[in-house]
Parts: structure tokens; C-alpha cells; sequence
């Protein structure tokens, strides 16, 4: 798989282009031959059907995703994520097949038709920003929105800069900016541009945790805010379960599995669901705080849950991740325990998950947990689909 580090010539470089793509400065490259923007009735945000090959690798870069969602790109480095984006994003001219995103036919080679880089109106933010070290962070912003008519501008500079709490940098250098606050500035241009789709690739690969949960917090505000659709490369499974509506899995160029991310991360059929880090996402909503001992409660489809205080208004909508390593199971309801969190669920289904220890897929009201026992308790409490168990999880293992 090709590294993506730096953009290539072409991606956010002078003379970036209302597609949020660029085009060489001057450009007056017209759209190729064709019915090129054609319109494509009930098509879905993005469709895909696009096949890279090379030299004893081939990537099939096949997608349905929908629109207004973050769609993750999950799977290990070399799997061909990165060229899965260069390829929807036009720069792997190597790509045949097809892609039509909003209804628009972006590439039909049975047809003739390509649309350049330049003219796709998208969004591509890489793992390094790349940002143009001789202009100030307002000027880096406004740069991609040069050849953006007004009357297709629909995330004012304003808002991009509101979105990402860059307010303060706008006058600063990016050479005086910290990791950080780079990439903040880059998604800011980026979403600038109005892009119809944004492709994230690795966005957060160079950063420390703390600037991570940082920035997946303001990732999460924009989408709240603008119902966006996104393509979102990682291979971390916390960012993947923090961010994503949808997960597809990718491994040596081909998609294994695709869904939405609760239901994929618990399937014990693939490898996301096994090993020290599975875990669960939960949907929930704030229906209080207890100050006294620093605890939010939160409504969910599995029932009421206690959690480390969090900064949430009632009403909020949390997305929680469980890990599997801390939910242990018993026959019946315990009193008195310490543990906060007790949820009646059903075993669904058992697998193996390395020597002496079990991956128990549960259905709590309708969503999926998991929860990694020893082999020697799944005897004991004669595990098995289809029996009633109780899930107990502390409050401070459960992840805002």
C-alpha cells in the first residue's frame, strides 16, 4: 500500500478547487467526455466498484456507504486502506471500474468517464497536515475556498473555525502550532470547502492519546453539527469505536465484512471480536449526574447505567465502549457487590479466544456485549447460547 504522509501533487495544494480537491493554479481543465455528473436515481452517499491492481497486490475497492454517517476503513497497515481513499479521491489512475457519490458519476471506465481530483467535491485530510508553512492559519483555510462560488458555500469559514476551537490560532504560523493544533487546522480546511465527502486517512496516527481524545472530540461535534458522510481510515479499534456509525473491514485489498461498527465489533467470526481489546459500543442517553460520588447516569437499550462523571447535559447522547475484559457474568443478580452496573442478557454465542479463555457474545435488550471469561467459568456456570445471565461492569471501565 502506497503511504499517503505528504498529499500528492494535486491534493490541497494551490489552487484548490470547490470540489475541496485541487487543481493546478490556472487550471481550466474541463470534465472529461461524457455524462459526467450524471444523475443516478436512489443511489446511496457513495458506490464504489473500483478495482486497483498491482504487481502481485490488488486492492477491490468495494463500497456502498451511506449518507450523513461516518464509515470506518478498519484493518492493519498494508491491507490497502489508504489506497481504497486515493482511488475515490481520483489520484490512483491505476483504479477501474466505477464511483458515483451523491448521485454523481464520478468514474464509468466501460464509459470513457473520469472526473479529475480537482473536480470532485471532496475533502481529504491526511496523516500529516501539510499545511502551507508562509501563510497564516486564516490564510491556509481560506486558500481552499478561493474557486468555491458563494452560492455553493455551505460551511463558512466561520463555522469550520468555530467547529475545530481554532478561533485563537487564525493569525499564528503553522511552524508555531503544536500536532495538534495542525491537523485541527487541516480537517478546518478541509471542511471549508463544502466537500459532499471526506476522507480522513489516519488522521490521528501521529498524535499522543490526549490529543487524540482531543480532536475525536471535535470530530464528533462537526458531525453532530453537519451529518457530514465520512470515510475514516484507521487501525485503531478505540478511535473506530468512538467515531464510526458503520465499519468496513478491510484485509489484503479485499472487504471482509461490512455493517454497522456494534454490530461487526461483537461478531465472534471476525478478529475485531477477540483478543485484549474487543469490546462493545453502547448507545445512551444522560439522564442525570450524582455529585456526591461523581457519577453520570446514562438510559441505554441494555438498561440504566453508572458511569464516571462526564461534561454532558441531560438528553445527551453518549456513545459508550465496553471492553470485553471487564464484564464478568453470574446466574443470578447480585447485592452485594461493589460492582454499579448489573445488565440481564442472553448468551448468544461461545468461541474460543486463546488458551484457557472464552468470548461470550450477549444480546442485553436488544444490544450486544461481550465479555472474555475463563474457560474454566464457562464450565463452571455451564455456559451456553440461549442462557440468561447477568452482565456486572464497573462504572470506571465503562469508556465516554
Amino acid at each position: 500500500m502506497m503511504s499517503a504522509a505528504r498529499p500528492p501533487e494535486g491534493v490541497n495544494a494551490p489552487g484548490t478547487g470547490a470540489a475541496g480537491a485541487p487543481s493546478p493554479a490556472g487550471s481550466s481543465e474541463p470534465r472529461a467526455a461524457g455524462n459526467v455528473g450524471a444523475s443516478v436515481s436512489a443511489a446511496p452517499a457513495l458506490r464504489s466498484r473500483l478495482t486497483v491492481r498491482r504487481s502481485g497486490f490488488s486492492v477491490e475497492v468495494d463500497l456502498d456507504l451511506a449518507a450523513g454517517r461516518v464509515s470506518a476503513l478498519f484493518g492493519p497497515s498494508g491491507s490497502g486502506k489508504t489506497t481504497c481513499l486515493r482511488a475515490i479521491a481520483g489520484l490512483e489512475r491505476t483504479a477501474r471500474g466505477t464511483l458515483t457519490v451523491g448521485g454523481e458519476v464520478w468514474q464509468d471506465d466501460a464509459r470513457g468517464l473520469f472526473l479529475p481530483t480537482h473536480r470532485r467535491a471532496l475533502g481529504y485530510v491526511f496523516q500529516e497536515p501539510s499545511l502551507f508553512a508562509h501563510l497564516s492559519v486564516r490564510q491556509n483555510i481560506e486558500y481552499g475556498m478561493r474557486r468555491l462560488a458563494h452560492t455553493e458555500r455551505r460551511v463558512s469559514l466561520e463555522r469550520a473555525v468555530r467547529l475545530l476551537g481554532i478561533a485563537p490560532l487564525l493569525e499564528r504560523q503553522p511552524g508555531a502550532l503544536s500536532g495538534g493544533e495542525r491537523q485541527r487546522v487541516a480537517i478546518a480546511r478541509a471542511l471549508a470547502t463544502s466537500p459532499r465527502l471526506l476522507l480522513l486517512d489516519e488522521p490521528l496516527a501521529a498524535l499522543d492519546k490526549p490529543r487524540k481524545t482531543e480532536i475525536l472530540g471535535y470530530l464528533e461535534q462537526l458531525q453532530t453539527e453537519l451529518g457530514m458522510t465520512v470515510l475514516y481510515v484507521s487501525h485503531a479499534a478505540d478511535e473506530v469505536a468512538r467515531l464510526a456509525d458503520d465499519l468496513v473491514l478491510i484485509d489484503a485489498g479485499h472487504v471482509q465484512a461490512s455493517g454497522a461498527t456494534s454490530d461487526l465489533m461483537t461478531r465472534l467470526d471476525l478478529s475485531l471480536a477477540h483478543g485484549d481489546g474487543a469490546g462493545a459500543v453502547l448507545e445512551a442517553t444522560v439522564t442525570g449526574h450524582d455529585a456526591r460520588y461523581h457519577l453520570t447516569h446514562a438510559e441505554s437499550r441494555a438498561g440504566t447505567l453508572s458511569l464516571t462523571l462526564q461534561d454532558a447535559a441531560p438528553g445527551t447522547r453518549l456513545r459508550l465502549r465496553i471492553q470485553a475484559r471487564d464484564v464478568s457474568l453470574t446466574l443470578s443478580a447480585q447485592s452485594d457487590t461493589s460492582v454499579l452496573n448489573i445488565l440481564p442478557a442472553t448468551i448468544v454465542a461461545l468461541a474460543a479466544d486463546g488458551p484457557g479463555q472464552v468470548m461470550a457474545r450477549l444480546d442485553a435488550g436488544g444490544s450486544p456485549l461481550l465479555a472474555r471469561v475463563t474457560a474454566k467459568s464457562a464450565d463452571a456456570l455451564a455456559l451456553a447460547p440461549g442462557r440468561p445471565v447477568y452482565a456486572q461492569i464497573k462504572g470506571l471501565a465503562i469508556l465516554g
